[in-house]
């Protein structure tokens, strides 16, 4: 009989295990409302990506299948299980902001619409009317 080589196999050492995360319970009222965001489709797609995570965890499924079900994290998926639980549905919606302040005035703004409206003369050009070039 051979005998069988055993050699040394390492074993990581996971840490404690997590709690399973499940969206609370959702009341008669937000039910159908989940299903009509994700079934819609119609507005924000973060919305509707959103909803359907927070729809597939109140159906039992876990945060892994959800994130390979919406093409993203495991991480992202529990933050909008969290952000659910913690605000309700404001949580499904964007909260966009700013973005690059603007280069002028209103003042200033309505400054510049007036050259085009009026004539070169009044800005000391020798041209008696506007030329366009093709």
């Amino acid at each position: 009989m051979a005998e069988a080589l055993l050699l040394p196999v390492a074993v990581a050492e996971t840490g404690p295990v997590t709690e399973r995360l499940q969206v609370r319970e959702i009341d008669d009222n937000e039910g159908p409302r989940l299903v009509r965001i994700v079934r819609r489709g119609s507005g924000s797609v973060v919305t509707w990506r959103r909803a359907q995570m927070v729809l597939l965890s109140a159906q039992g499924m876990d945060v892994a299948p959800i994130a390979r079900v919406a093409f993203t994290s495991e991480d992202r998926v529990r933050d909008v299980i969290r952000n659910f639980n913690a605000d309700g549905f404001s949580s499904l919606y964007p909260k966009y902001k700013g973005g690059r302040p603007p280069k002028f005035t209103l003042g200033q703004r309505r400054e510049i619409k007036k050259i085009p409206q009026s004539r070169p003369t009044e800005h000391d050009l020798p041209f008696s009317e506007a030329h366009r070039f093709a």
